[in-house]
């Protein structure tokens, strides 16, 4: 009984060590993968850290990891401020004959992005002219958290 004790506390001790040394970040944000720059997510941080209390080598390898593969950094929110206007296309219709649901293929068929607007998180603004669109923006950067913004 004692044997078998001990060869199950070496097993679970080995798969902790293994575990740390993929680092915490690495497993739970894969989709983080090759960012090299940001704000430090603290709660892989603290994880990173509790690999230290195992001993200074996986702690430090678990950071190591964590830091080279970019995983330990929080992903950036895209602000509006930062977009590049100069490589907007324009993509002209006539508002009066196109409905929702046409107007939902035409961004499918220039973008390759899916849209439905009968998403509640969705707001629609009727843009005057191309350089309406800064304004626009800048007005919903104020009010939106997660929402999406298309502009007819």
């Amino acid at each position: 009984m004692d044997k078998i004790f001990v060869n199950g506390l070496r097993l679970f001790v080995c798969a902790v060590f293994t575990l740390q040394l993929m680092g915490c970040g690495t497993l739970m944000y894969p989709e983080r993968r090759g960012q090299r720059a940001g704000s430090v997510d603290a709660g892989v941080a603290i994880l990173d850290a509790l690999g230290l209390l195992f001993g200074i080598i996986p702690g430090v390898i678990a950071f190591a990891v964590d830091f080279s593969n970019g995983t330990i950094y929080l992903p950036e929110r895209t602000r509006i401020g930062l977009l590049d206007f100069k490589n907007i296309k324009e993509v002209k219709f006539d508002p009066k004959h196109t409905s929702l649901a046409s107007i939902e293929r035409i961004i499918k068929d220039q973008t390759g992005c899916e849209v439905r607007f009968d998403q509640e998180n969705i707001r629609l603004s009727k843009l005057k002219s191309l350089n309406d669109m800064k304004l626009q923006f800048a007005k919903a950067d104020t009010v939106i958290n997660n929402d999406r913004i298309a502009l007819l």
